[in-house]
C-alpha cells in the first residue's frame, strides 16, 4: 500500500497554491520534469534553511535533492532552489526510502485514478 504522504505530497505538488509547491513546480520544470507526471516520495525538513526530497519522474528516473530556502521570512519559499540534484536511479533501493519508493513506483503503475 503507498504511503500517504506519497499521495498527499504529490497532490500538493499538482494543487497547491502555497509558496513551496509553486516554487518546487517551476525548479522542477527547470530540471525537464512535468509536476503533473512527478511523484514525490519525500520533503522532509532537514535543517532551518532546507528540507531533503525525493521524485519519480514520469520516465521512472528517481532524483534526490535539497530544496534551500529562507523558512523564516514570510515569503522565502519564493527564492528557494534546487542543491544537490542526484539522479539515483541506479541506487535507491539502497537507501532508506526504498520501501516508499518501491511502492511509489506501484502506485504510479496502476491504470485506475491515484487517490
Amino acid at each position: 500500500m503507498v504511503s500517504s504522504i506519497v499521495v498527499q505530497y504529490t497532490d500538493l505538488l499538482r494543487t497547491s497554491d502555497y509558496e513551496l509547491w509553486s516554487r518546487l513546480r517551476e525548479l522542477l520544470k527547470g530540471q525537464g520534469l512535468d509536476s503533473d507526471r512527478t511523484i514525490v516520495v519525500d520533503l522532509l525538513q532537514e535543517g532551518p534553511d532546507h528540507e531533503d526530497g525525493q521524485v519519480i519522474s514520469d520516465d521512472g528516473k528517481v532524483y534526490k535533492f535539497s530544496l534551500f530556502y529562507d523558512q523564516a521570512a514570510e515569503h522565502g519559499a519564493r527564492s528557494a532552489y534546487l542543491h544537490d540534484w542526484t539522479d539515483i536511479t541506479d541506487s535507491w533501493r539502497a537507501g532508506s526510502l526504498a520501501t516508499r519508493t518501491a511502492d511509489a513506483f506501484a502506485w504510479m503503475a496502476r491504470p485506475a485514478k491515484r487517490s
